[in-house]
């Protein structure tokens, strides 16, 4: 029998995407035996105001993020689909188009918190695997959740780097440096598409 291809998910504005972003993907990608990680910039996140820049920029700056890495993926599907994101609308989908994949959805701590909260959550569970990875200052409280929910989530372990997108649009705002925060390829795609209004 086949072993069936295992692929993670990493979804979310990327306003912009960050060095925080790769080290989660690469945590749980390695902690799981993933054989990709598709990256998924949100049209419009439900529990988000506006993005900064248009979806088809962040898709872009994504795509340079993850050009060095041949196991890393751009997925656009929600962009394509416009409206808000569901991620529940997002994973029906690519069951029926990849049914020969088990999906993972990566999320931060902060996000596994509020599970109970998201869209179709009973569905989700039944479909995907949560893997919640631990950030700075955000404790993951697994035994405050559902039991089903619970079922659902596994835990990995990634180096704590105090990285936020929130950070680096306000470090633009005041005209200081975000390089090193975003990699190479993410800055100077900046630099030379005006995202952000980044100057070197």
């Amino acid at each position: 029998m086949t072993a069936r291809k295992k692929v993670g998910i990493m979804g979310g504005a990327f306003d912009p995407i960050h060095t925080g972003h790769l080290l989660a993907a690469e945590a749980a990608r390695d902690q799981y035996g993933l054989e990709e990680v598709w990256f998924m910039p949100s049209h419009l996140p439900p529990h988000k105001a506006k993005a900064g820049v248009s979806g088809e920029q962040r898709l872009e700056l994504v795509k340079a993020a993850i050009a060095s890495n041949p196991a890393f993926l751009p997925l656009d599907i929600e962009l394509r689909r416009g409206g808000i994101s569901y991620t529940v609308d997002t994973i029906k989908e690519l069951r029926a188009e990849h049914p020969e994949i088990d999906f993972y959805f990566i999320i931060g701590a902060d996000m596994v918190n509020y599970l109970p909260k998201w869209e179709g959550i009973d569905e989700l569970v039944e479909m995907i695997t949560f893997i919640g990875l631990q950030r700075p200052g955000s404790m993951l409280e697994l035994d405050s959740l559902p039991d089903f929910i619970q079922s659902g989530v596994v835990l990995a372990e990634m180096p704590l780097v105090d990285i936020s997108s929130s950070l680096i649009r306000s470090r633009l705002k005041k005209g200081q440096s975000i390089r090193y925060l975003v990699p190479d390829s993410v800055y100077e795609l900046m630099i030379r598409s005006g995202a952000y209004d980044i100057h070197p």
